[in-house]
């Protein structure tokens, strides 16, 4: 299954009005550990939406509990819109997947800026295990834009920068698949976590005392 319905030509088009950024998940919280070659990449953290996108959130955890995403690849890269995976290995060989489950773009998500949201073919009710993190704001990908849209499950909390450095990897064509990372960008371990806090921000230097005289 090719999910060549997110190329969205009109993701890449004029931009609408920008929507006000949603406040993070309270959790579920979720670990990517990725590596590209023999190199650690580092790990993304995901705060999922339980309350706005229940449907999208368990089929994902339980793709996660049964190991489906260890092991699979960010297979489709594209620099300024979104890095997709979940559902190939390295060799993009498509992993066997659940039924597909309900479209839940209509929860007022939107495909912000470190959004990760469902992958899905042109069907609006056709995803199963593939997800994909936006690299931009593609408020296009939202319901009732461009068509049923793509729903919107939670957010990248910390590693956006693993995001972005994923998104410019050099890429080619393989087979019927295009922006294949020419290095497998591999999830290593895809994880619950217990809790998860921000880090702390750094502490502001002290301001210099007066110089006595």
């Amino acid at each position: 299954m090719q999910l060549a319905a997110l190329i969205l030509t009109l993701a890449q088009a004029a931009t609408p009005a920008a929507a006000a950024p949603a406040p993070a998940p309270s959790g579920p919280f979720v670990a990517l550990d990725v590596v590209q070659g023999r190199a650690a990449l580092g790990t993304i953290t995901l705060a999922l939406d339980t309350t706005k996108a229940p449907v999208s959130v368990e089929n994902f955890l339980r793709y996660l509990r049964e190991g489906h995403y260890d092991g699979t690849t960010f297979h489709r890269v594209m620099p300024g819109f979104m890095i997709q995976g979940g559902g190939y290995t390295p060799e993009m060989e498509e992993k066997p997947t659940h039924e597909p489950i309900v479209n839940e773009a209509k929860n007022g998500l939107h495909n912000a800026r470190g959004t990760v949201a469902m992958a899905r073919v042109n069907a609006p009710n056709s995803a199963t295990s593939q997800f994909f993190i936006n690299v931009r704001d593609n408020y296009r990908l939202d319901f009732g834009i461009s068509g049923a849209g793509y729903a919107v499950f939670g957010q990248v909390v910390d590693g956006i920068e693993i995001v972005d450095k994923i998104s410019l990897v050099p890429t080619s064509s393989r087979g019927q698949h295009e922006n294949v990372p020419q290095v497998p960008v591999v999830l290593k371990r895809v994880r619950e976590l217990a809790s998860w806090a921000p880090k702390p921000a750094p502490a502001e230097p002290a301001a210099p005392k007066p110089a006595s005289h």
